[in-house]
């Protein structure tokens, strides 16, 4: 996207050339900068500040710059300097600026888990019919929910904007500076426990995603979630009790995925996806597109030609004809339990093998939550193996259950695991993986063959 330089005028401090362009935003100047404005992004160990030459070098003509610290003089007459009291507030406010400018129609999504899932969703149904941009990849914080509204191309005219946060006030930030038309929240699970200290807590942190929400904008919530209940502003609540606005009705498992109905409407819709998790998703981009007023048919067709980020319910053959479903982008509880419920649900195979690693962020109950999970697996998954120290205590939860059947080993590291599990595959065997982001564990697809 081109960059007015007239848009630094709200906020920076001296002169700005009005008829000046930017091709851009940079913030890493390892990357192509020509013609771009360089953000010197300042954080607990790093200061995008040294790197002003560099920047220079790579074809920046222009860059923010904090008021307290000095320019270098010999550096002054090739590129343009705008003053700003914080590089990171000014990024965000050139990026409220652009949403004024361009005026595209802003979906926010935020939740503990589901967020990239609701958002591919989105981008399915409504790309067909408006020209629509994404969060890329986990750009959804302070700097990159920014970075994304300032790379989107100028003729989007649906931005669909994931808001992630570790603490209160977080999507407060977030939503203020998108004003969204639409904000979603999937669900409240345990991920940030560790920095909020209880479901009620990370429920309000969520709850902050209405506070920049447009005055006829629309709320769209997990019906089923009493934490989210007793919202006074202009919402739809999705999910399974008689109280939702969206209630679903008429599950039908299919080969791919499932088909479902709504309360009081005939048609079903369909999505090629596993788990049964993933119908609420569904209906949260429904109640989403007919906001923005579109037919019932293109919302259906929208659904169906779904594809997913990497690493969600991810389904791979091996050369055994093994079935591999990679899940480890991510968990937390909530998430675990649902693709456990997936994997038992899949028809076909004999064998149904889990394997579960550490999840983070949970706090002071790391342990009890990870031990649940293990109390909680039964048949018809014929075994569980788990990877590393927190994944430990879910083979502690499953095996000292007395009335636990499913057997149970457990490994430190993923390459003990991997050669465990190479002995066992065959045509009639499914395995998931699922574990927290930062383990890794899809590793043990690769070591696998694929």
């Amino acid at each position: 996207m081109n960059i007015q330089a007239s848009l630094l005028n709200e906020f920076s401090q001296g002169p700005v050339d009005q008829e000046l362009v930017f091709e851009g935003v940079a913030t890493d100047t390892r990357k192509d900068c020509t013609n771009k404005l360089f953000v010197p992004i300042v954080g607990e160990v790093f200061d995008g500040h040294r790197f002003i030459d560099r920047a220079i070098a790579n074809g920046a003509t222009g860059t923010l710059w904090e008021k307290s610290k000095p320019f270098p003089e010999d550096l002054k007459d090739r590129i343009h300097v705008y003053m700003v009291d914080d590089t990171t507030i000014g990024l965000q406010n050139l990026a409220m600026q652009v949403l004024k400018q361009q005026k595209p129609y802003v979906i926010g999504v935020t939740g503990s888990n589901g967020k990239t899932t609701v958002k591919d969703m989105l981008e399915a149904v409504l790309s067909p019919k408006y020209k629509t941009y994404k969060t890329q990849g986990n750009l959804n914080n302070h700097w990159g929910l920014p970075m994304t509204v300032l790379a989107m191309p100028e003729e989007t005219e649906v931005l669909i904007l994931e808001m992630g946060m570790s603490g209160a006030g977080e999507i407060s930030l977030l939503s203020k500076i998108a004003n969204p038309d639409v904000a979603i929240i999937t669900n409240i699970g345990e991920s940030h426990l560790e920095q909020l200290g209880s479901r009620e807590n990370i429920a309000k942190a969520k709850m902050e995603i209405f506070e920049g929400l447009k005055a006829d904008g629309l709320l769209v919530i997990d019906g089923d979630e009493p934490l989210l209940s007793g919202i006074e502003i202009n919402k739809v609540s999705c999910g399974y009790a008689e109280t939702n606005d969206l209630q679903i009705e008429r599950v039908e498992k299919k080969e791919k995925g499932y088909a479902f109905t709504l309360k009081s409407e005939t048609d079903s819709f369909e999505i090629h996806l596993l788990g049964k998790h993933n119908i609420k998703n569904a209906v949260y981009s429904i109640a989403s597109a007919r906001k923005l007023g579109m037919s019932e048919q293109e919302i259906r067709t929208g659904l169906s030609s779904l594809r997913l980020t990497g690493m969600r319910l991810e389904q791979h053959r091996l050369l055994s004809g093994a079935l591999i479903i990679n899940d480890a982008y991510n968990a937390s509880p909530t998430s675990m339990k649902a693709a456990l419920e997936t994997l038992a649900e899949l028809e076909g195979f004999d064998k149904k093998i889990a394997v579960l690693g550490d999840m983070y962020e949970l706090g002071c109950n790391e342990e009890a939550l990870h031990r649940d999970i293990g109390s909680s697996i039964r048949k018809p998954i014929s075994e569980v193996v788990t990877v590393g120290d927190k994944g430990k205590w879910i083979y502690d939860g499953l095996t000292e259950d007395e009335a636990q059947v499913v057997p149970a080993v457990s490994f430190v590291n993923k390459e003990d695991a991997a050669s465990y599990l190479a002995g066992k595959l065959d045509d009639r065997t499914v395995v998931l993986l699922k574990a927290s982001r930062g383990l890794g564990l899809e590793t043990i697809l690769k070591a696998l063959g694929n």
